[in-house]
């Protein structure tokens, strides 16, 4: 792979088979490799090739955001990216501690790619354009699950400094879908679907790759639910990204999920704020006066996130953590 390459994960376990398989994988491609743990990590963590940042290690670093962000928590994530920025990231490659990378995850990432590109569609749900099945990913607006996908146009070379890969097996899909309809699930391998202006999916941080110029796009909100931190951060990257002139790339599945043991009514319980609040959220966002360019990224970043915070969307201490991660970006160019 060879692009100053960063794959980056947040675990609470000893090393395991995905974790290894990954130590493998960023070896053999010249990957760099970091696993944030938290306060429930193994006290010795040894995986030959990985970089282990451990609570009391994550301490000594010298970002602005260490000092209030939560533990026990997956938005500790926050500090894997940044610290392969400071380790010279062209590229970050993000996933979790249960999916296997298939061959295709190590290929070489460009940032523009043939694509399928849908713009001023609203509510798109990408995964019916890999599969017949009635299928939606974790965070879709339940109110326009209904919909129709819209036809597809011919191909572009689309530019994405965001994309998400698919997940075979065990996709990411929501606790409706889990409790009612069947897994595994594997997708059809298809042409690859890019998002613009004015069209919505959700994306998550189990096989997203990222760019520099996306870097900033990156945090992981903490005050908000679990299973709502990667969705509702979507949303944001994609809002702010259409200000950039971006689409967010979803494409071919390049790993497969086994799944981490989960209570599912737990999960549904913690989607509750997201199946009641994805659409306007959305909406919100859609109605912000952001400014164009990415010279704007960092302040349009505060400027969604004091929205929703002040909406009740995220609770009080989510804006300060905002301003914490800007001053480190802005310090790490």
């Amino acid at each position: 792979m060879n692009q100053n390459s960063f794959l980056v994960i947040t675990s609470i376990a000893a090393p395991n088979a995905v974790l290894k398989s990954c130590a493998d994988g960023t070896a053999q491609n010249q990957v760099g490799y970091i696993v944030i743990g938290d306060t429930k990590s193994p006290a010795e963590f040894d995986l030959p090739g990985c970089d282990f940042w451990s609570i009391d290690r994550q301490l000594t670093m010298d970002f602005k955001l260490v000092k209030d962000l939560p533990t026990r928590h997956y938005a500790r994530k926050n500090l894997g990216y940044l610290q392969a920025i400071k380790q010279g990231a062209e590229v970050i490659i993000e996933t979790d501690d249960d999916n296997f990378p298939l061959e295709g995850f190590w290929h070489n990432r460009s940032r523009t790619a043939p694509a399928h590109v849908l713009e001023n569609t609203g509510w798109t749900n990408v995964y019916r354009y890999f599969t017949d099945l009635n299928i939606w990913p974790r965070g879709f607006a339940l109110e326009d699950l209904q919909k129709p996908v819209p036809t597809l146009t011919g191909l572009t070379e689309a530019n994405c400094p965001i994309q998400q890969g698919l997940a075979d097996e065990n996709p990411d899909v929501d606790a409706i879908y889990r409790l009612i309809l069947p897994l595994p699930f594997n997708f059809e391998k298809n042409d690859s679907v890019a998002l613009g202006n004015g069209a919505w999916c959700p994306f998550n941080s189990q096989n997203t790759t990222w760019f520099k110029e996306a870097f900033a796009l990156l945090y992981l909100p903490s005050y908000c639910s679990f299973r709502m931190t990667d969705i509702w951060r979507s949303y944001i990257a994609q809002r702010i990204g259409w200000t950039c002139g971006w689409n967010v790339l979803f494409h071919n599945a390049t790993v497969y999920q086994e799944r981490n043991e989960h209570n599912l009514m737990k999960d549904f319980e913690d989607e509750i704020s997201g199946y009641t609040n994805n659409f306007n959220i959305c909406k919100a966002l859609a109605e912000l006066d952001l400014k164009p360019g990415v010279e704007n990224i960092n302040q349009n970043l505060l400027t969604c996130y004091q929205a929703l915070t002040d909406a009740k969307y995220f609770g009080d201490g989510e804006v300060a953590l905002v301003r914490a991660w800007i001053e480190d970006i802005e310090t790490l160019k």
